[in-house]
């Protein structure tokens, strides 16, 4: 990452939310703090012209020219607008530190463990993203509280599908969906800017740090999470994950001065993101619980009594993960979790032994955990649907 600005913003320039946080952000890391809170007044230049562009033409045309630009390449639309144009042949080029062939690893060892990966995945690293100022915008939108199961699926698709060798090939379901969500982001920030639900304290909808701060948690933090798991990837395979999550994060938009590259560089970025972000808002409160009581719904679990002792379960390794303090903060129900996460890596590294003396066991479970991910990720028969938002409001737009 680049160096920020050399001096503090002014007080004018930081949204009313922020000013707090940021004051105790400076005083670790002023540079870091400048360029997180800059981004939280800044959106995707190229994504927003896209949306601004097609706010000028009908909802079948702009369809049209998103699914094929994204399917078949620019191309294929040589009478779409120009800011649309623009986007698709932006983002056909791989950047230089980009290489295919060095995914390997880092897919080799997130499905070696992927069961623990969407494990600390959705008990930690996405309730510590909901927990920020981004809750808002879903919030408002409906997109999270009324379709918590759908959406969680979907976070868990883009998880798998950038993990699955090609992936993130010009053809690959991860890069597609990767373009998808920025294009998404862009449209819900489009509708949010100057909404009368939306106040301009909290900077703009869908910031370009607020972007920044999930794919850094999503790369550097799981890792970190999934390593209290008992999970544990080699050199290769660590440097290969977080520049999969790199690429996607480009793919979705995140500028390169707000880019990670290694796990130091992403665990920092979401530090000092998270002291400038204000403490959980009703709204993240509502959302992160919204997730925990949704996991077992995803998982298939039908009987009440079978739902509630896993909802409990998730919540006892979410706050050993997470910590009390913040567990507090978005009014996790008390319990102990004194020797929670140490059974669990116990567990863990005697299947790794077992599996390492007994080969054919090992294959059985990975072929369980791809099952397990496939079960708990949305994939609609139709193929990726490109229509983006009409309406702010989710429950109007029938996209539920």
């Amino acid at each position: 990452m680049t160096d920020g600005p050399a001096s503090g913003a002014s007080q004018t320039e930081v949204p009313r939310a922020y000013r707090d946080g940021y004051a105790r952000a400076r005083a670790i890391d002023p540079q870091m703090a400048d360029r997180y809170i800059a981004h939280t007044r800044m959106g995707d230049p190229l994504a927003d012209a896209v949306v601004a562009e097609l706010a000028n033409h009908s909802a079948e045309e702009a369809q049209h020219w998103i699914a094929t630009g994204i399917e078949q390449g620019l191309a294929a639309i040589p009478d779409a607008p120009p800011a649309t144009r623009a986007f698709f042949e932006a983002v056909e080029t791989p950047p230089d530190w980009f290489d295919p062939a060095r995914t390997g690893p880092g897919c080799r060892g997130f499905h070696r463990h992927s069961e623990m990966f969407l494990g600390a995945f959705v008990g930690a690293v996405l309730i510590e993203g909901f927990s920020t100022l981004i809750s808002q915008s879903f919030s408002i939108t409906g997109r999270i509280v009324d379709s918590g199961v759908r959406r969680l699926k979907q976070n868990n698709r883009h998880l798998v599908e950038i993990f699955m060798p090609g992936g993130l090939d010009r053809d690959g379901d991860g890069w597609k969906l990767s373009i998808r969500i920025r294009l998404v982001h862009a449209r819900v920030r489009h509708m949010l800017d100057g909404a009368p639900d939306w106040d301009p304290d909290w900077g703009l909808p869908l910031s370009s740090a607020h972007i920044s701060y999930a794919t850094a948690a999503f790369s550097g933090l799981l890792l970190y999470r999934a390593r209290m798991l008992g999970v544990h990837l080699t050199p290769e395979e660590e440097e290969s994950f977080m520049m999969i999550w790199r690429y996607s994060g480009h793919l979705m938009g995140v500028p390169e001065e707000m880019q990670c590259g290694s796990l130091d560089s992403a665990l920092h970025l979401q530090k000092i993101g998270h002291i400038c972000e204000p403490p959980p808002t009703l709204e993240a409160i509502l959302l992160c619980n919204g997730l925990i009581n949704s996991a077992p719904v995803v998982a298939g679990i039908d009987k009440p009594r079978s739902r509630k002792a896993l909802t409990r379960y998730i919540y006892r390794v979410s706050r050993a993960m997470i910590g009390d303090e913040m567990a507090d903060a978005l009014n996790y129900p008390r319990m102990r979790t004194f020797g929670t996460l140490t059974t669990i890596r116990a567990k863990n590294r005697g299947e790794a032994l077992l599996y390492r003396m007994v080969p054919k066991l090992g294959a059985r479970n990975r072929a369980k955990q791809f099952q397990t991910m496939l079960d708990v990720s949305f994939h609609d028969p139709e193929g990726i649907g490109y229509r983006l938002p009409r309406h702010l409001h989710a429950e109007r737009d029938g996209l539920l």
